[in-house]
């Protein structure tokens, strides 16, 4: 290990923030955690009512492929329109609009409608959704200095993975009992009861516009300014603005994005195909293929903790965010990829079990790396815009994965799963790569400084 992987050392007396901020840090974590539970069971609901839609609407695999596709349509382009706009208005507001329009979406679609309703369901629901992670980790790390941002960001991740660990039973209940519908109209109404727990007890933190190294500036109020004031806590002064195009061009930006491009292509395969592989693929039954799922999402919460701690313990150690964050996550992403590609030639039984929970449950923690990794890079002011470029070109993913996989079923039937998952491991291998090799926060930081 070189000189240069070793950390700024955390400074000795950071500055005290009072108890009452802590708290209320956490509240907010607590929120954001249960609006990504949220984010993500809305997106769960398609594939775990995948045959009663298809047979409902009379859809073709690959029309459900691109139904499911069309939630991505706007996807990428929100999260880029409002990760620029959440460097100048308060993320608070952005999150509550987001909520808001989550339910609005899906009101049609749970009263009736056939596949033009679904479709445009989709559509703005995902729009909605698009800002939705880059945003909520945007705020979340607002509370917290860098060498404590890893436990929130990774409770953030988590709130992907117990929105679906609760959605699973909770929403296959609702749709053999009540049919598909009910469980569009539940999701939606959970979504009301956040936004009015959001309006009181939501808001930014105050590293909000505090660049790491900077005293914390005081939690944002209701009166409060909103961030990327373009002037650092503390100060009092206006400092240059690093430009977009610097920030997306460093090897760091580009390294997260690859890596976690891979990671989202893994989660849009989980949460629309994957259920129907289990059980038309291998041969699963209803009440396996469930217990199965939730034991993937459960193994990759308690990955996304695990790596929280060893990266937040690395860190504090003075480790760089090189070794901490990039060779920890890209690490996990290659064991995901060549779990991939051993699956469709292992025996059945144990083994496919073990290598199902190393291709879908391993490369969940990247998400978490990825937001903190951006945070320590970017500026304060330019934050916002970071994550949503990211956010933006790694949710293509989301568009593309489904309508191809759907593509290869009708093409292939059973078979075509498993070229899907071949496909999953050798972008897994391409993200671990870039990961391992192009991340090096400290080292870019300091390039975005001069």
């Amino acid at each position: 290990m070189t000189d240069t992987d070793v950390a700024p050392a955390v400074p000795a007396g950071p500055p005290k923030v009072p108890s009452r901020t802590r708290r209320r840090a956490w509240i907010v974590t607590a929120l954001l955690v249960v609006f990504m539970m949220i984010n993500f069971a809305d997106k769960s609901v398609l594939g775990l009512a995948a045959e009663e839609i298809r047979q409902d609407l009379g859809l073709s695999a690959s029309a459900f492929g691109l139904a499911s596709s069309a939630f991505f349509l706007l996807f990428s382009i929100s999260g880029a329109a409002v990760g620029l706009l959440a460097d100048r208005v308060r993320p608070k507001w952005l999150l509550l609009i987001m909520a808001v329009l989550w339910s609005v979406s899906q009101a049609p679609l749970a009263i009736g409608g056939g596949l033009a309703v679904l479709i445009a369901s989709r559509v703005l629901l995902g729009a909605a959704e698009g800002p939705a992670y880059p945003v909520a980790q945007q705020t979340t790390l607002s509370w917290f200095p860098n060498h404590r941002r890893n436990l929130p960001g990774a409770l953030i991740v988590l709130g992907i993975t117990l929105g679906v660990l609760v959605a699973a039973p909770v929403l296959t209940w609702l749709i053999d009992h009540h049919g598909w519908r009910s469980a569009v109209a539940a999701v939606a109404l959970v979504g009301v009861v956040w936004t009015l727990l959001w309006i009181p007890f939501g808001g930014e933190g105050p590293y909000a516009t505090a660049s790491d190294g900077d005293p914390p500036a005081e939690a944002s109020s209701d009166d409060g300014p909103g961030t990327g004031t373009g002037t650092e806590a503390g100060t009092g002064q206006a400092q240059p603005r690093v430009p977009y195009r610097r920030i997306l061009a460093t090897r760091t930006w580009i390294g997260v994005t690859i890596g976690y491009f891979s990671t989202y292509w893994v989660i849009a395969f989980a949460l629309v195909w994957l259920p129907s592989y289990l059980r038309d693929g291998l041969g699963y039954s209803s009440a396996v293929s469930t217990q199965l799922l939730m034991l993937f999402w459960g193994l990759s919460g308690i990955l996304v903790l695990g790596q929280a701690g060893l990266t937040g313990w690395m860190l504090r150690r003075g480790i760089a965010s090189r070794w901490a964050r990039g060779r920890v996550g890209g690490g996990l992403l290659l064991v995901s990829g060549a779990s991939c590609l051993t699956l469709p030639v292992a025996p059945s039984g144990a083994v496919t079990v073990l290598l199902l929970l190393g291709a879908f449950g391993l490369a969940g923690a990247m998400g978490s790396i990825a937001a903190t990794t951006i945070m320590e890079l970017a500026p304060a002011d330019r934050r916002g815009g970071a994550l949503g470029f990211m956010n933006a070109v790694v949710t293509t993913a989301g568009l593309i994965a489904p309508t191809l996989i759907g593509s290869l079923v009708d093409t292939h039937a059973a078979e075509g799963y498993q070229y899907a998952v071949l496909i999953t491991g050798a972008l897994l291998l391409v993200g671990g790569t870039a990961a391992v090799t192009l991340i090096n926060p400290d080292r870019d930081a300091r390039l975005l400084s001069v």
